[in-house]
């Protein structure tokens, strides 16, 4: 990704969303952009002409984090987007090394300390993930209800190569379109926090070359913080489920996210996680008898 072009792609896109009437601008003549024009931006925010085009042409090196927030609030841009406008702005610093922060020491195994927290949350499923959308690791339970995703071949335990590669995610995820707009946007901000992260690039790179659905998503420059909210689920084993998802960070490693369901208590997804659960503990003592009986469980 060239970074000068994300830069300017982003302020013009966001830009072109903000009416002259959502920022009290009346009147101004014929118009031939469908938002703000950049002279607009620019005494919204304080700063000269030329020096918001100066920006839009891809160039932060040196702006303050004062007129980022000043662009920010005349774009009427949202935390996910402000926090997106800085993270760009950090990473023109012409240093790579104090851009990458502690990003250049990541824990890449699963702690045991971790995985005996992760698996003695029995009641609910509990799940990881890293920035390239790869599932680090799960509970039970996480694993059950993940395992459309886990065994795909085309997902390969990704949830961005199942959501865009694979017929299966339409069916898994009922909301499909939202689910697939709240990942891209994900990614994207993901991608303005380190830039140089060649696992996500690559990521990105294969999807735009193979997913129009994705390609098209990409290039609205949409941005999102993915903390909580609510997933639709339809598992082939128990059928429709709604869960409440916290997502939580992990500071051992900034690159990984936990995530934790749970159901509404009473409701019919409660039961169905219930039933879930039992089959994949019947499931595991079934494989772990085949193994003992076969010897290779010793």
């Amino acid at each position: 990704m060239d970074q000068r072009n994300e830069v300017g792609d982003f302020l013009r896109s966001r830009r072109d969303k903000v009416t002259p009437e959502q920022v009290g601008i009346i009147g101004g003549g014929r118009r031939r952009v469908p938002g703000l024009r950049r002279e607009e931006v620019a005494m919204l925010g304080g700063i000269s002409v030329d020096y918001y085009a100066k920006m839009e042409r891809g160039d932060l090196r040196g702006v303050s984090p004062e007129i980022l927030d000043s662009v920010a609030r005349a774009l009427r841009l949202d935390d996910a987007e402000n926090d997106h406008l800085h993270d760009l702005a950090r990473a023109a610093d012409p240093y790579p090394a104090r851009r990458q922060g502690k990003r250049g020491r990541q824990v890449r195994t699963v702690t045991p300390g971790l995985q005996r927290f992760v698996d003695a949350v029995t009641g609910a499923p509990v799940w990881v993930r890293d920035r390239r959308m790869d599932l680090v690791t799960a509970n039970a339970l996480g694993r059950a209800l993940y395992a459309p995703v886990l065994q795909d071949a085309d997902g390969r335990g990704n949830t961005a190569r199942f959501m865009f590669l694979s017929p299966a995610a339409r069916t898994f995820f009922p909301e499909w379109d939202a689910g697939a707009d709240a990942i891209v946007a994900t990614m994207r901000t993901y991608a303005g926090q380190n830039p140089h992260d060649k696992g996500l690039t690559d990521l990105i790179g294969e999807l735009v070359t193979r997913s129009d659905a994705f390609r098209q998503r990409w290039a609205a420059h949409d941005v999102r913080h993915h903390r909580a909210g609510v997933k639709r689920i339809n598992h082939p084993d128990v059928g429709d489920l709604e869960l409440t998802y916290e997502a939580m960070d992990l500071p051992a490693n900034p690159d990984w996210f936990m995530f934790g369901y749970t159901a509404e208590p009473g409701s019919p997804t409660e039961e169905r996680l219930k039933l879930l659960g039992s089959l994949a503990a019947t499931a595991e003592v079934s494989e772990t008898s085949s193994l003992r009986g076969s010897g290779r469980g010793a």
